[in-house]
């Protein structure tokens, strides 16, 4: 294992900088990916494949790039022959010839060799390292080495955040289970009061953010077929279970209306502000349709529709003042905002659509389908809108009454 040493410990040293100032899994993941790529140049794609079962409340699976759309890596590569058979002799192998990609277009994806490295923590195997070559390629001795260095640091690096989370998961859960949900907009205001107490008085500033409205599809029909009860624990068991991945993207439950949320993604520049919110928006979408097959017996199905958009908006205090009581929430507000909440009356079918801000700063992450200019109530002027699901239940000519 002395080979290579000088290389390993370089990259060993700039990987451990790296995730020095993180304890959020995801970006650990990704942060692991990235070197694997650097140090295996013939690598079409490198995945980290979470296998703890608890791994889907703390963090979401990366996504392949060798889909033409959104595909989580453990969906496409946890059954493929390196993975079970690395598995299965608990250490790393290589398989010299391997099954091209599927997509669910039908078209494939030729691939080379490809290999399969388990993650180790204690004797549990809580993740491996996938990395499928290109076509006529062959790993080396080194790129072996690589892997062997990366799942030690990655079962180091992604037990400690889990074990981080896990301290935090007893707050999580409170919050979580709260009767009603308008507890989560003076959350916000708490923390202004408790680090930023200065804040309250300001006027309203200037920022670039990204704002995501979501609202549930059928929510009228929905009161009307149920109890008032019945609804409303169904709506808080819904909305609790999209806290996490808000809070995990960055995002800022700001408010709240009987059928819809509004969250802010406004804590870093313009460009990571919208990926965190498509971000969010997918883990939401994953969730909810999680969650309609397990209410399905009680339930029909109940989709929630998003809408992201991206610019400057006036972020600040908003005081509404009544009779009996103030109440105080950090908003955002201005046509960047309205504009949010128009996609997401304006979606279909659990559909996601973003604005056209917001597809300039995700440009070459995630598909995205063009569905032309649309007229939105309250808007003036057509808007070109986008798809990031292309929802085969939205009508592109629609206009939003």
């Amino acid at each position: 294992m002395k080979k290579y040493y000088k290389e390993r410990f370089e990259a060993q040293r700039r990987l451990t900088k790296k995730l020095a100032s993180t304890i959020e899994v995801n970006e650990i993941l990704e942060t692991l990916r990235s070197e694997a790529r650097n140090l295996i140049p013939s690598s079409m794609e490198t995945c980290i494949i979470l296998l703890d079962p608890d791994a889907q409340k703390y963090t979401r699976p990366l996504q392949c790039a060798l889909y033409d759309r959104p595909v989580n890596c453990l969906s496409c590569k946890k059954n493929r022959p390196a993975i079970q058979k690395a598995l299965s002799a608990r250490k790393g192998v290589v398989i010299s010839k391997t099954d091209p990609i599927v997509r669910p277009d039908g078209t494939t994806v030729d691939t080379g060799p490809e290999a399969a490295m388990p993650v180790f923590v204690k004797d549990d195997i809580l993740a491996v390292i996938n990395v499928v070559s290109q076509p006529g390629a062959r790993f080396m001795k080194k790129d072996f080495y690589f892997m062997k260095d990366l799942s030690e640091i990655a079962g180091n690096a992604i037990m400690t955040a889990k074990n981080h989370w896990a301290i935090t998961q007893e707050k999580i859960e409170i919050s979580q289970k709260l009767a009603h949900l308008s507890p989560f907009v003076p959350q916000s205001v708490r923390r202004i009061v408790e680090t930023n107490p200065e804040l309250l008085g300001q006027e309203k500033k200037s920022r670039e953010l990204s704002v995501l409205f979501l609202d549930l599809e059928g929510y009228t029909r929905l009161s009307t077929s149920k109890t008032a009860v019945e609804v409303n624990d169904m709506v808080e068991e819904m909305f609790s279970n999209f806290v996490d991945p808000i809070h995990r993207s960055g995002g800022d439950i700001n408010e709240t209306a009987g059928d819809g949320l509004m969250i802010i993604f406004k804590d870093g520049d313009a460009h990571s502000n919208a990926v965190n919110a498509v971000k969010a928006a997918f883990d939401i979408h994953e969730r909810n349709h999680q969650l309609n097959s397990r209410i399905q017996t009680h339930f029909d199905p109940v989709n929630v529709n998003i809408g992201i958009n991206s610019g400057v908006a006036l972020l600040g205090m908003t005081v509404f003042k009544g009779t009996l009581e103030t109440r105080m929430t950090y908003t955002a507000t201005g046509p960047v905002t309205n504009l949010a909440a128009r996609l997401a009356d304006y979606a279909q079918g659990g559909d996601i659509l973003i604005g056209e801000e917001t597809r300039k700063m995700i440009d070459g992450l995630w598909p995205v389908h063009d569905m032309g200019l649309v007229s939105l109530k309250g808007i003036s002027e057509p808007q070109r809108v986008y798809s990031l699901l292309r929802n085969p239940l939205q009508n592109v000519s629609q206009t939003a009454t």
